[in-house]
């Protein structure tokens, strides 16, 4: 199949790459593209280069599908242009997450909506898709009323600038631009994505109305607070579930254990819990410190942890092309020809 990778210099666009190898994705034509001043650089993809072309050139190869990663305004002035040609846009940017026309997939949630009609597809938030993945086996047997949850989120999530920043920072480095408003390193800030009227941030928001949405149910409420610390390569998150029906945890661990997509790690007196460190290059979603709220009835706290690189971005809009290949809602290069 051949597949465009839109954004393929950037952080994220770099991991998709990754992801598409290491999956052995069955890629017959690679088409990186980028901004202007990115063309006629070389990406590697599977030990060969290739040669980055224009959003232009890229619509005129027609590839199957083309997995965007470049930021919200190039999403929203492109992806539709690839769309007319046919091409189904997997959209990495929160252009069109909450767009009612749109569909927000986590494949492990709601991959089934999709249909050959769908030809832009939103990616969610990173810090939504690895609670999401966690708590919807949960939802189906125990139906949750109310989620609270705060982030512990690496400077990934802003990009390769934060990253430069952070260690500029660690290592007494002048004169680098800093993208933060304070400094990061051995600082937490507990700021991300601009603030709205109503004193939350909009990392915050996409966590709440992202939620509802995949889960494809309006009834939860959500409520989060969105911190950045000084780590690398992935998210964490304090969950607290309020369901409306009782819970006994060994059948929580059980449902978490046999879940697509996570991994428990849940051994406490041996010192064993979900930690960025580990989860680090991994596709899979942490969940540990499973325990009982103690101060009321019918509420769980959890521990979640993910690479944001990876199923927070890369892995999910990767595992969302398998997706539409396995299931015939692409057309690969054989059918087409």
């Amino acid at each position: 199949m051949k597949i465009a990778v839109v954004g393929a210099t950037g952080l994220v666009g770099s991991e998709i790459l990754k992801v598409l190898a290491e999956r052995n994705f069955p890629v017959s034509e690679l088409i990186p593209v980028a901004s202007e001043r990115s063309v006629g650089k070389q990406v590697e993809f599977k030990g060969k280069q290739y040669t980055v072309v224009s959003f232009e050139d890229a619509i005129a190869a027609k590839p199957a599908i083309a997995i965007f990663s470049a930021g919200g305004g190039t999403s929203l002035a492109l992806a539709p242009k690839f769309a007319e040609a046919g091409i189904t846009v997997v959209d990495n940017s929160s252009a069109w997450r909450m767009d009612p026309t749109k569909k927000l997939v986590v494949p492990e949630i709601n991959a089934v909506t999709l249909t050959p009609e769908d030809k832009i597809i939103a990616n969610p938030n990173c810090s939504t898709i690895q609670m999401v993945v966690a708590l919807k086996p949960l939802h189906d047997r125990y139906k949750i009323k109310r989620v609270v949850v705060s982030t512990y989120q690496s400077v990934t999530g802003t990009g390769k600038a934060a990253v430069d920043q952070l260690f500029a920072e660690r290592t007494g480095q002048e004169g680098v631009a800093k993208v933060y408003p304070h400094p990061i390193d051995l600082n937490v800030l507990p700021h991300i994505d601009v603030f709205l009227d109503n004193g939350y941030t909009k990392e915050e928001m996409k966590m709440v109305n992202e939620t509802k949405k995949i889960m494809g149910d309006d009834s939860i409420q959500v409520t989060a607070t969105t911190v950045r610390i000084p780590t690398i390569g992935g998210h964490s998150e304090a969950v607290n579930v309020e369901f409306e029906n009782e819970f006994e945890l060994s059948e929580v661990v059980e449902l978490l254990t046999n879940a697509e997509g996570v991994i428990v790690q849940d051994d406490p007196a041996n010192k064993i819990y979900p930690m960025p460190l580990t989860a680090h290059g991994k596709d899979e979603v942490f969940v540990g410190r499973i325990r009982r709220d103690e101060s009321q009835p019918k509420t769980l706290n959890m521990w979640i942890v993910a690479d944001n690189l990876r199923k927070g971005a890369a892995t999910n809009a990767v595992q969302i092309a398998e997706y539409l290949m396995k299931h015939n809602l692409v057309e690969s290069d054989e059918v087409a020809a």
